[in-house]
């Protein structure tokens, strides 16, 4: 299949004509003369390029002898020379300095690279990828690209539809901590509950964060909590936003799905488009203030169509929510003096969102037929409001990089439930409610002190600082329709949603105080040592300390050997804590509550359920990278990654159950949940593999990457108390056990061919997302094998200011296996797979640059 696509790839350059080249050659080094292996170089206004190999060497034909070429190295200032004939072209780079400074989340050396980390680093251009794609958002943007990062996009799942969770090497969504610009930025006010990926936990949204603000992505694919703190278990996602100016950008995105079977005689649907802008000021000489404004339109899917019954068919509504998002952010820095910078960065978000609960069919209980004769499928409607602002100087005081900054952000989710009743009303029943909702705040202040010694050992780094950190959570009331039950032989509340009551209110805080060390040192020319410990004090659960050492020894220029282990920690988040939930029920004639129980509540305190404690890690990895040849890089990197007492929410335990019912009705609780410390270990290993290979082809350049991830995942005996033994099977249940191992597939490959000529370019891809087994309401198998997706991307640069790409996204139409709707988690054919269920997507996408 390679051959016949590389004859295809030929057969296209046919079509330019081929001009004449001038060879040019050289060296990438640094300022020590040391080798900069894998740096780009490239002819500037053109897709021309190399990278150079193990000795740091490169070769380049270039199309006319006054062409300028761009050497650039992740860490290190862009250099540019202008080539003369027959040129023997060498370049000499700087390290950043700390008022130009990139950030490169695994080191807290700002002259380190990517490439030199001892830890794996991901660093993924945003321009780049979102030509050769058509997904919109951060979450799918990252799904495509990066093999260790998984994300579903969920419905039937309440809040998750609106907020897809994310992860890295298939931990939960709050095992991974997210910066921007090197700072840590909020969580989600939301506690995932429904649905099949990341219940119980916690994550960041990153699609209130839009693309078109972003510069790059670093995605370190270690755990980093002795360096960064709680959350980072799995590994840190740092997000680095635009710093151009006086250049204005600007796209139209355009998409829609192509439904594999027909409903209400469409064969198209979920149409998806966006429009953003971004520009950048200068200020002084150094300053800048870059602004992006970007909204993003993503229509209803509806694939109830799996169904056998096609009168229920045409009742039913089943696909990916409605989404309004409009975002508008800003990154800048403003000289105050030779050697003193101000900045700041952040942005607001709001997304309105309609998303389908589970039908209610004309002869249901909970229908009221004089208002919905036909029945009804309720709408959650959410407002979520995200901002969040960091301020900050930094600045050099005899020689030491000083960094104080102050990061506030806050996430708030408003839910009204549409297309409604609440039963209990009867025909007075109004058909929408305001259902309350809940938010997040979070203030971090931050000081960072680090210095570089060239002359010490081959040169050493150290690092120190602080962080205090105040967050507080809030659920907040819906109006009395949307929770109460005016007649108890009737459902109460309104439909699909019911609203958080009085007695669900909480308004809760907590701070924590951290210090860390970070001590880097090249013993040698060929071997880096990296130290780090850090020590954190919560106000609600107490201290810990956690170390990391890493090491990165070079074998030759072109082999490098890394590794590390480390200590890690997560606390709880407030929302687990402290998130408690009450609806009406009708048992045996009598009114009763059902509750999603807060850790300090009555119930758990009756059925000593202990408070709920920090998870804590054990992580280790070993990988090589290696440049064979010119233009050819390898990297294999195997992880292990052991967490003990996993925070979960737990199955109902009901007032039937012959040892605690009693209890449970003398609380007057009909069914009752809890988040609690169930597992007492998860262990999870795998395989990172990455093989980039670019070389000339005809009169084109192809670049061939293959990406793979590895991953298997083992879960621990169940952590249970006195009154429960016994009852693991409902604690945490075999259905619960595989949503936490189907949190990634168990193999993700993405095979990618780049090919470009000129002004044109060609991607083709395919991701093959292995087998996925879920346990249905039945408690059988549901088996989602291993698929194939295809991707194919067409772009042209009409001229350096503008370009077009076409495409298309799972061209084939593949979809997982069906399953029996009734029996899903979602109610739907499928439950969510990392593939999607909404089957091909066609876009195009026009960009400008002025």
């Amino acid at each position: 299949m390679r051959k016949s696509i590389f004859t295809c790839l030929l057969a296209l350059a046919g079509f330019y004509a081929t001009a004449q080249s001038l060879k040019v050659s050289g060296n990438v080094r640094d300022e020590r003369g040391e080798p900069l292996v894998g740096a780009s170089v490239l002819e500037k206004g053109t897709n021309n390029g190399t990278i150079t190999d193990g000795s740091g060497a490169y070769m380049l034909s270039v199309g006319k002898s006054n062409a300028v070429l761009v050497a650039t190295f992740v860490g290190y200032n862009v250099v540019e020379r202008a080539v003369s004939a027959n040129a023997n072209l060498d370049f000499t780079m700087t390290d950043a300095s700390i008022l130009n400074q990139v950030t490169i989340v695994g080191s807290r050396n700002g002259n380190r690279s990517s490439t030199d980390t001892p830890s794996p680093v991901d660093v993924i251009d945003i321009r780049e990828i979102t030509t050769k794609q058509g997904q919109l958002d951060v979450n799918q943007l990252l799904q495509f690209a990066a093999p260790s990062f998984n994300s579903n996009r969920q419905t039937g799942s309440d809040g998750a539809d609106h907020v897809d969770p994310a992860s890295l090497r298939g931990l939960g969504p709050d095992q991974t901590l997210v910066l921007i610009n090197g700072k840590r930025r909020h969580q989600s006010a939301l506690v995932n509950l429904f649905g099949t990926r990341g219940r119980g936990n916690t994550g960041t949204d990153l699609n209130a964060i839009p693309a078109a603000a972003i510069e790059r992505i670093e995605i370190l694919r270690d755990g980093a909590a002795a360096q960064y703190g709680s959350d980072a278990i799995a590994g840190v996602i740092n997000i680095v936003l635009k710093e151009t100016v006086n250049q204005l950008s600007a796209n139209v995105n355009a998409g829609i799905y192509k439904a594999k079977y027909r409903f209400d005689n469409k064969d198209f649907d979920g149409l998806n488009y966006n429009v953003n802008l971004n520009y950048g000021v200068k200020i002084a000489q150094k300053g800048f203030v870059n602004v992006t404004a970007d909204y993003n339109f993503r229509d209803h899917t509806n694939r109830a169509n799996t169904v056998s019954d096609p009168d229920e068919l045409q009742r039913r509504q089943y696909g990916d929510p409605r989404i309004n998002n409009a975002a508008l952010y800003y990154n800048a820095k403003v000289p105050v003096g030779e050697n003193i910078q101000f900045y700041s960065f952040g942005g607001i978000n709001k997304r309105r969102g309609d998303a389908y609960a589970w039908t209610r069919f004309a002869d249901d209980d909970r229908n009221v037929p004089s208002i919905y004769p036909n029945g009804f499928d309720p709408i959650i409607a959410s407002t979520i409001d995200d901002r969040a602002v960091t301020a900050g100087v930094r600045g050099v005081w005899k020689s030491w990089n000083i960094d104080l900054s102050n990061t506030y952000g806050f996430n708030k989710f408003q839910f009204d439930v549409k297309n409604t009743i609440n039963t209990s009303l009867g025909e007075g029943s109004r058909t929408e409610f305001d259902a309350g909702g809940f938010q997040l705040a979070q203030n971090v202040a931050n000081l960072n002190i680090t210095r570089h010694y060239k002359t010490i050992l081959q040169g050493l780094n150290v690092a120190f600082g602080g962080e205090f950190r105040n967050e507080r959570y809030k659920i907040f009331a819906g109006e009395r329709g949307s929770y109460y039950n005016y007649d108890p032989s009737l459902a109460g509340g309104s439909q699909g949603f019911p609203g958080y009551s009085p007695s669900d209110v909480t308004d809760k805080t907590r701070s924590n105080a951290g210090a860390y060390l970070d001590v880097e040192a090249d013993l040698t020319k060929k071997l880096l040592i990296d130290a780090a410990a850090r020590f954190e004090s919560y106000s609600d659960f107490g201290t810990t300390l956690n170390g990391k050492v890493g090491l990165r020894y070079k074998i030759t220029n072109a082999i490098a050997l890394r590794g590390s282990v480390s200590t890690g920690f997560r606390a709880p988040s407030l929302a687990q804590k402290y998130f408690n939930s009450t609806f009406t029920n009708f048992v045996n004639g009598e009114a009763v509550d059902v509750l999603l129980a807060n850790n300090n509540s009555e119930v758990t305190r009756a059925l000593g359920i202990p408070k709920l404690k920090q998870e804590t890690s054990q992580n280790a990895s070993i990988g090589l990278t290696m440049n064979p040849a010119p233009g050819l890089s390898v990297t294999i990197d195997g992880y292990y990654v052991k967490v003990k007492d996993r925070v979960v929410l737990t199955g109902q335990f009901s007032d039937e159950d012959e040892d605690i019912g009693e209890l449970l009705k003398d609380l007057r609780v009909g069914q009752a949940q809890f988040f609690t410390n169930a597992l007492s270990y998860t262990t999870t290993k795998g395989i990172d593999l990455i093989i980039a290979h670019s070389t000339p082809l005809g009169i084109g350049r192809l670049s061939t990457t293959l990406a793979a991830n590895f991953n298997d995942m083992d879960l621990g005996p169940v952590n249970t108390v006195p009154r429960l033994r016994g009852k693991e099977d409902t604690y945490f249940d075999e259905r619960e056990r595989r949503f936490v191992l189907a949190s990634a597939p168990p193999s993700k490959i993405n095979l990618t061919f780049d090919y470009g000529v000129d002004k044109f370019s060609l991607m083709l891809r395919f991701i093959r997302f292995g087998e996925v087994k879920l346990a249905n309401w039945d408690y059988e198998l549901d088996i989602y094998k291993a698929k194939v997706q295809t991707d194919l991307t067409a772009n042209y640069k009409f001229s350096k200011n503008i370009s077009l790409s076409i495409g298309g996204s799972n061209i084939l139409n593949v979809y997982p296996d069906k399953s029996l709707p009734s029996l899903t988690e979602s109610g739907g054919g499928w439950d969510p797979v990392q593939m999607g269920t909404n089957g091909a997507f066609f876009f195009t996408r026009l960009g400008f640059r002025f």
